[in-house]
């Protein structure tokens, strides 16, 4: 047997007993009498398109008792949205002020992720979802303005929120264990954001990260209450694929900027991360890519502990521009404050 074959084979069983587990979990919920319900994710768009996010999950009926517990119910811990159960290839109808655009359909984790080509008003819309069943939920997607130049793309983990995600012990005691509401801000980053926002009125503000859109509920509610701004999440799904054991969050987040730059072609991205070991490689590839579609890169430098619980520092070092876009260093929102001041980006 070639070395080929020894390699790909575990991968491919490991994929096709995930996807087993999933339709005998379904199996058994919808057995239970759970139906189909979408918890919506805000999104984004242009005047011309919109892309719509969600997850379709097999839930109680009615559905408004889960979704008050999944979306609004504070104190629930995070362990509880990775137990629940996806509805796959469901397929959503999809109606913006009162006019169906399409149908979305969900992929094998029950993520929801479709493009339609529709005009719309620039600022923000109530887009509603209608499952198989009828059950009914709504979120709001931002509509960006042709005339915006400047946006905002921030990591999460490390850069917003102390999670020291990289850990796995760590970031499986934030995410199955811990409530959202011991976690906390990063000192000053609500306030840099935030001026961010006001200096650039309609600029779009975008979270990337690397978690489980499992988390998705909880990553808004934090970022509400620490008054951050508001914006889409981009997340991914966890589980193995076929050339990996486990999804790469660093191809995530390549994938994602380079959509972004194609979608908005005129906008020039702030790219705020964090010196941990992947913000850094991966914004200096992008801006050796993309240099017109960059405005400058923040980083926040970690404390000597977060960096060693982050698995390190990133090999890069400090660099002042890369490919003629700068670079700015800050141990927290204040300091990248003063810095991006510097390059009168407020």
């Amino acid at each position: 047997m070639s070395p080929a074959i020894t390699v790909k084979t575990p991968r491919k069983l490991i994929m096709r007993l995930d996807t087993w587990l999933s339709q005998k979990r379904e199996q058994h919920a919808r057995g239970k009498g759970k139906t189909p319900t979408t918890v919506p994710f805000m999104s984004y768009g242009s005047t011309t398109w919109l892309r719509v996010l969600g997850r379709t999950l097999l839930l109680n009926s009615p559905y408004t008792q889960d979704a008050e517990q999944l979306l609004y119910n504070e104190s629930l811990r995070g362990w509880r949205s990775f137990m629940s159960v996806a509805a796959a290839n469901e397929k959503v109808k999809v109606v913006i002020e009162g006019k169906t655009i399409g149908i979305a359909t969900s992929d094998h984790g029950g993520v929801l992720d479709a493009t339609f080509q529709i005009e719309l008003d620039p600022g923000w819309h109530t887009i509603e979802y209608i499952t198989s069943t009828g059950n009914y939920s709504a979120t709001r997607i931002y509509i960006v303005a042709p005339d915006k130049t400047i946006g905002i793309i921030s990591d999460v983990d490390d850069t917003i929120i102390n999670t020291v995600l990289p850990k796995p012990l760590v970031a499986a005691w934030n995410s199955f264990v811990l409530s959202e509401q011991a976690r906390l801000a990063v000192p000053g980053m609500p306030v840099l954001l935030d001026h961010l926002k006001r200096a650039h009125p309609g600029m779009p503000v975008i979270y990337l990260s690397t978690g489980a859109w499992n988390a998705a509920p909880a990553l808004s509610r934090f970022l509400k209450r620490h008054l951050y701004p508001e914006g889409p999440l981009l997340l991914t799904d966890w589980g193995p694929t076929p050339d990996r054991w486990f999804r790469s969050g660093k191809a995530h987040k390549r994938r994602e900027l380079r959509r972004l730059a194609h979608e908005f072609p005129h906008i020039k991205w702030l790219l705020v991360g964090d010196d941990g070991q992947h913000d850094e490689p991966i914004y200096r590839e992008f801006a050796l890519e993309f240099p017109d579609h960059i405005s400058a890169v923040a980083i926040r430098r970690l404390s000597t502990g977060e960096a060693i619980l982050a698995g390190g520092r990133s090999k890069a070092g400090m660099q002042h521009t890369v490919n003629g876009v700068p670079w700015v260093y800050g141990r927290n929102g204040a300091e990248l404050l003063k810095e991006l001041r510097k390059l009168h980006m407020l």
